[in-house]
C-alpha cells in the first residue's frame, strides 16, 4: 500500500501510460458512497465510477455473493456452461419483456457495442447511423461509432460506412436512414456528451424508421441501464422495443461485466463461431451482477432512483450560475454559466465531493444508488458554496 497520495502519484507517472492523465488523488477504501484517499480524506463519491458503483462501494449484498462465489468457482471458459451466467441471462431477458432476446456476455461497453457491430454486419452490412456527440466506446469499431471528433481523429481510418447526425433531430435521422442502413445506435440520454436528452418521442420515431427501411434499432444503455434512469434500460418511457440492447457499468455493481441483448430476428443472427469473449459472464462478476439485481428489486430502486433525481435537480436549480440541470433519475447533468464546469468540479473536490465535468460546460453526477437524503443536501450545500466562490468572488 503506497504512503500518500504524493507518493503514489509519483509512481503513477513513472509506471503508467498517459492516456489519462496524471490523477490528482489515489482512493483507498470505500463504503457506501463514501471513499478514502491514502491520505485518509474522506470524499462522497457522486460519480459512481462514472455511473458504475451503483450500489456503492462494499456493498455487502455484493461482497457476500462474489466472496461464496470464488470459493466455488472463479472462472469457467466458454467451453462450458455454469449456473450463475444461466440465471443472470434468465433475468436479463425478463427484463425485456421479450422471450426472443438472447444474450452474449463480455465485460465492457464498447465491447458489447463491437458485438453489435457483428450483429448490423450479418443483418444487411457496413452502413451504420450514429449521433453526433453519442460515444459507444474507445475500440476501433466501437470508436467508429463514436461521434465525438476529438476521440477519433487521431485514429483515423476508422470503420467505413458510419453516418452521424443530429441528436434528437428526427428529420436528420429520416434523411439518413435508407435501404442500405444496416443499423442504427442511439443512447436514450447522451451521458459522455453531457447528459444530453432527446425531445420526446424520439427514439419512438426512430423505431418507425428503422422499421421502414429494414434497418435494425440498437440502444445503447450502457450509461442510462441497471434502473439509473427509473427503468431497467432508460428507452422504456417510449414504449418502443430495439433490436439491440448494449450494457454495461452498473450491471456488475464494480465489477467488469457487459451484456449484449438481442431481440426477435436479431437473435437467430449469431451463430456458432460468430463471436466470443474469454472472461465474458465470468461466474464471479455474474453472481455480482444478480446481488445487484436483487438489491435493486427488493429495495424498489426504479421508482426511488426517479425520486432521488428529482430531488437533486430541484435544489440545484436556483443556485447561482445554473443555467439549466437535464437528465433523469440519477444521470444529471448540471450545465453552468460561463464555462466553468472544470473549476467547479476541482473545488467540490476540495469541499470532499466527487464529480466530474463532462466538458467546460456541464458536470455530469451519476451517484449510487444507496445515496440518502442527508449525502443530497449535503452535497447541495456544497455546490451552492462552491458557485457562491466562484461566480461572486
Amino acid at each position: 500500500m503506497r504512503k500518500g497520495n504524493k507518493e503514489s502519484i509519483e509512481t503513477w507517472n513513472s509506471v503508467m501510460q498517459s492516456n489519462y492523465g496524471t490523477p490528482s488523488i489515489s482512493l483507498s477504501r470505500g463504503k457506501g458512497i463514501e471513499v478514502w484517499d491514502l491520505d485518509g480524506v474522506k470524499y462522497l463519491d457522486f460519480l459512481g465510477g462514472i455511473a458504475t458503483n451503483i450500489l456503492g462501494h462494499n456493498h455487502p449484498s455484493v461482497v457476500a455473493a462474489v466472496s461464496k462465489q470464488i470459493r466455488r468457482l472463479s472462472h469457467v471458459s466458454n467451453f462450458y456452461a455454469h449456473p450463475v451466467a444461466l440465471e443472470l441471462a434468465e433475468k436479463l431477458q425478463t427484463m425485456t419483456l421479450n422471450k426472443s432476446a438472447r444474450v452474449f456476455f463480455c465485460n465492457s461497453g464498447a465491447e458489447a457495442n463491437e458485438a453489435a457491430i457483428k450483429i448490423a454486419r450479418l443483418h444487411r452490412g457496413r452502413r451504420i447511423v450514429s449521433a453526433i456527440g453519442s460515444f459507444h466506446g474507445r475500440t476501433m469499431g466501437a470508436l467508429s461509432l463514436t461521434g465525438q471528433s476529438a476521440k477519433r481523429d487521431a485514429f483515423k481510418p476508422l470503420l467505413p460506412g458510419v453516418k452521424h447526425v443530429k441528436y434528437g433531430d428526427i428529420k436528420a435521422l429520416r434523411r439518413a436512414v435508407n435501404g442500405r442502413t444496416a443499423m442504427v445506435i442511439l443512447e436514450p440520454i447522451m451521458g459522455e456528451a453531457g447528459v444530453i436528452t432527446p425531445p420526446s418521442g424520439y427514439l419512438k420515431a426512430a423505431r418507425q424508421i428503422c422499421d421502414a427501411k429494414g434497418a435494425l434499432l440498437a440502444i445503447d444503455a450502457v450509461q442510462t441501464g441497471m434502473g439509473r434512469c427509473g427503468h431497467w434500460f432508460g428507452y422504456e418511457d417510449e414504449k418502443i422495443e430495439p433490436d439491440v440492447i448494449t450494457i454495461a457499468k452498473g450491471l456488475g455493481g464494480g465489477l467488469p461485466l457487459a451484456a449484449m441483448i438481442t431481440l426477435r430476428e436479431a437473435s437467430e443472427l449469431f451463430k456458432a463461431g460468430s463471436h466470443g469473449s474469454t472472461f465474458g459472464g465470468n461466474p464471479v462478476a455474474t453472481a455480482a451482477a444478480m446481488a445487484v439485481v436483487d438489491e435493486i428489486e427488493k429495495r424498489k430502486y426504479l421508482a426511488l432512483n426517479l425520486v432521488k433525481g428529482a430531488l437533486i435537480r430541484n435544489l440545484i436549480s436556483p443556485i447561482i450560475g445554473v443555467n439549466q440541470v437535464r437528465g433523469k433519475g440519477l444521470l444529471i447533468g448540471i450545465c453552468m454559466k460561463e464555462d466553468k464546469a472544470k473549476q467547479i468540479a476541482a473545488t467540490m473536490q476540495s469541499r470532499g465531493f466527487l464529480i466530474n465535468a463532462a466538458n467546460d460546460e456541464v458536470i455530469r453526477i451519476a451517484p449510487a444508488f444507496v445515496v440518502n437524503e442527508k449525502q443530497i443536501m449535503a452535497f447541495a450545500s456544497a455546490f451552492n458554496s462552491s458557485c457562491e466562490e466562484i461566480y461572486r468572488g
